[in-house]
């Protein structure tokens, strides 16, 4: 098994953009501030896409401009088009993540194209970014599965990671949109995306919808990914993808990582603090456990 990961915080795009809730500009950098703080290199800041559609994100040029610099951690902002592309890279972003749809029906739900549609822009825009030297990853959506179509073969996936290489990004992640997928599938897919396009670094967006997350977060590193996704206290989902609800939890999985023997570099005590504060802000409770559990063996010396 792989004894070190590279955890990304999806939570300032991916955790509060279905959240009633909207976060204040200055909100929105301090959780980045704090993620960063406890040892988090990659961070999944914002999204540039239509305001009216996702009014969570409408200041995203804002927040990009308030965040610290120097620090080290590399900043993602999610796009769906050129014109995302161009605000993207226009306010500064470290990377640049697109976007595209497994499946016809989800891909125009959210993006109005067709499934191969998404590519095709996808691989307009991965070129203008190589040609640019901005770095630019592409993630299939609905990887695992579709809302609306049901289940997808990972061959078709496969084939669209080979279809979105041709533009050489900097990775492909595989996203289970609405926490469908389980330890096989998971395994089984990677397998099949390493194989279609060998040496492509490999990233997972997987969601815990169906108390899922973390058996598949394991499967994960078992088969040699490179990146997973989380958020810290499991907050959020897609707004487009029925019931697609609750990113893993950052500090949950650092957990299990921490008791594997899995490296991560990050700060769970840290995390568990974010959480708290980030549930403040947002008027509940998270849906992370180990805030509510603590950190074994931490709370049997306490007792």
């Amino acid at each position: 098994m792989t004894r070190a990961v590279t955890l990304v915080e999806v939570g300032p795009r991916d955790g509060i953009q279905a959240e009633p809730t909207i976060l204040s500009t200055e909100d929105k950098i301090e959780f980045i501030t704090r993620s960063i703080d406890a040892g988090m290199k990659r961070i999944e800041v914002t999204s540039f896409v239509n305001p009216k559609r996702v009014p969570q994100m409408a200041d995203a040029v804002e927040v990009l401009a308030g965040l610290p610099k120097g620090t080290g951690c590399s900043f993602i902002g999610l796009i769906l088009n050129m014109k995302g592309y161009e605000r993207a890279r226009d306010a500064g972003v470290d990377e640049v993540g697109y976007a595209v749809v497994s499946t016809d029906t989800f891909a125009t739900k959210n993006q109005g194209m067709t499934s191969a549609e998404t590519v095709d822009a996808w691989n307009t825009v991965g070129r203008l970014a190589k040609s640019e030297g901005v770095k630019a990853g592409v993630t299939i959506g609905a990887s695992f599965g579709c809302p609306f179509e049901g289940e997808v073969s990972p061959d078709h996936v496969a084939d669209i990671a080979k279809r979105c290489a041709e533009s050489e990004p900097v990775e492909i992640a595989l996203a289970d949109t609405i926490g469908c997928a389980d330890p096989i599938r998971v395994t089984d897919l990677i397998g099949k995306v390493k194989e279609a396009v060998p040496g492509m670094p490999i990233r997972v967006h997987l969601h815990n919808t169906r108390n899922t997350g973390l058996a598949n977060a394991y499967a994960a590193v078992e088969a040699g990914v490179d990146f997973i996704d989380a958020s810290t206290g499991g907050i959020g989902g897609c707004p487009f993808a029925p019931r697609a609800t609750g990113n893993i939890p950052l500090e949950d999985l650092i957990y299990m990582f921490n008791r594997m023997g899995v490296e991560t570099g990050i700060d769970i005590n840290k995390v568990i603090a974010t959480a708290e504060w980030i549930g403040d802000r947002l008027g509940g409770a998270v849906p992370a456990m180990l805030g509510k559990a603590g950190v074994f063996p931490d709370v049997a010396k306490a007792a």
